[in-house]
C-alpha cells in the first residue's frame, strides 16, 4: 500500500498548516474539517458550481468551499464565498450578483471562529 504524501502545491501546504493552527488556536472545529478536505487528492476535492450556490444559499449567507467554484449556471442573490480557487466566470457572476468572492485565509481573517460558516459541496 501506499503511503498518501498530501498536496505537492506549496500554496495549498501553507493553507492547510494554517487552517490547522487557527482551528486548535480557536478551537474552531470548521477550520480543521476544511483542512482535512484540502488534504485529499485533487481528484477528490470538491468542485462547485455557481448554480448549486445559488440554488442551496440565502441572501448574505457565508459560504466556504474546500475546492474549487465554477461558473456553470447562474445566482440570483448576494453571498460571501471562500474558496481554494475560483474560474473567472465564477467570479463573476458572484460579483455581479452583488456578492464577495475571497480566498479562504480572507475568510480566516474576517471570521477567526468560523462562526456562521457553511461548508459547500
Amino acid at each position: 500500500m501506499v503511503k498518501r504524501t498530501g498536496p505537492m502545491n506549496v500554496q495549498l501546504q501553507a493553507l492547510i498548516q494554517l487552517l490547522k493552527k487557527q482551528g486548535s488556536e480557536q478551537n474552531a472545529d470548521i477550520w480543521k474539517r476544511i483542512a482535512f478536505d484540502l488534504e485529499m487528492p485533487s481528484r477528490r476535492r470538491r468542485v462547485i458550481n455557481v448554480f448549486k450556490l445559488g440554488k442551496c444559499t440565502k441572501s448574505g449567507e457565508n459560504v466556504i468551499v474546500p475546492g474549487k467554484v465554477l461558473g456553470t449556471g447562474v445566482i440570483n442573490h448576494g453571498i460571501n464565498v471562500a474558496a481554494f480557487a475560483f474560474s473567472d466566470g465564477a467570479k463573476k457572476k458572484i460579483t455581479l450578483a452583488k456578492g464577495q468572492c475571497m480566498t479562504i485565509e480572507g475568510m480566516i481573517s474576517k471570521n477567526p471562529k468560523g462562526e456562521n460558516l457553511r461548508i459547500m459541496g
